[in-house]
């Protein structure tokens, strides 16, 4: 079984977001970047089928040179091949990026590829199915179980996702594009022989072409937070008459 998992490097933000003076980009001064945890749960996916069924997990994603260190952070995880299509800096679009994925599922014999649900950052929902129609592979969407079974004539995958407080299952025939969501798993944290085979292990490169797409980001501004007031209603015994109003207006009484 030869499975691509494809990860975006993203900002790793824990506190207030800010943007760039110019608003072309979230301010990582005071943060990290790190895969998305769709992504993550991906990488894990992948390992455990082919831990189960043999094979090999290629991790792959797009991105300037500094994005090896989300390889290596996969390759820790358990994979075995880390891929970069490497940019010059500038920004690919959703179809952009696509292209450049498809090409190298053309180029090797992939059975399987996954992608986080959508990227954490831009959360546009658009590069795996786009891949899987550039391919012309079936693909499916906001899986949260996946069973991979070896047949007498190939590999059939089985995959089932929440809806509208239901589930739908699908069964379809490999090879297929899978996107997944967090909690298909609970992704392994790396051994330390994981991170010291990760920081030896090669990683190959390409270099996509980039070209402009019809949508252009023209600046990112971050949402106004939401304000709380508070209103003292008094001190001491005096404030029991209008507590008691208030509870009585809100029901509790």
């Amino acid at each position: 079984m030869e499975i691509l998992v494809c990860v975006k490097r993203v900002p790793t933000v824990g506190g207030k977001i800010a943007v760039t003076p110019d608003g072309q980009e979230v301010d990582t001064r005071m943060s990290g970047f790190s895969i998305s945890p769709h992504e993550e749960c991906a990488v894990e996916e992948a390992v455990q089928i082919t831990e189960r069924l043999g094979g090999t997990t290629s991790v792959l994603t797009l991105g300037p040179e500094v994005a090896i260190e989300q390889l290596r952070d996969a390759l820790a995880l358990g994979a075995q091949r880390a891929v970069l299509l490497e940019t010059d800096g500038r920004e690919f679009g959703p179809i952009a990026t696509a292209a450049a994925i498809a090409a190298e599922v053309r180029a090797h014999p992939y059975d399987l590829v996954l992608l986080g649900n959508e990227a954490a950052d831009t959360g546009d929902y658009q590069v795996g199915i786009r891949v899987a129609c550039a391919l012309g592979w079936p693909c499916v969407t906001g899986i949260k179980n996946l069973e991979i079974t070896e047949t007498g004539t190939g590999a059939v995958a089985r995959a089932r996702r929440e809806y509208l407080g239901g589930e739908e299952t699908f069964e379809f025939g490999l090879p297929a594009v899978i996107c997944v969501k967090e909690g298909i798993n609970l992704p392994r944290y790396p051994s330390l022989p994981g991170r010291l085979r990760a920081k030896r292990a090669p990683v190959e490169r390409s270099s996509p072409a980039w070209a402009a797409e019809s949508m252009r980001k023209q600046a990112l501004r971050v949402p106004p937070g939401s304000q709380h007031q508070a209103e003292v209603l008094g001190h001491g015994p005096d404030a029991v008459p209008e507590l008691v109003r208030v509870l009585a207006e809100m029901g509790v009484l």
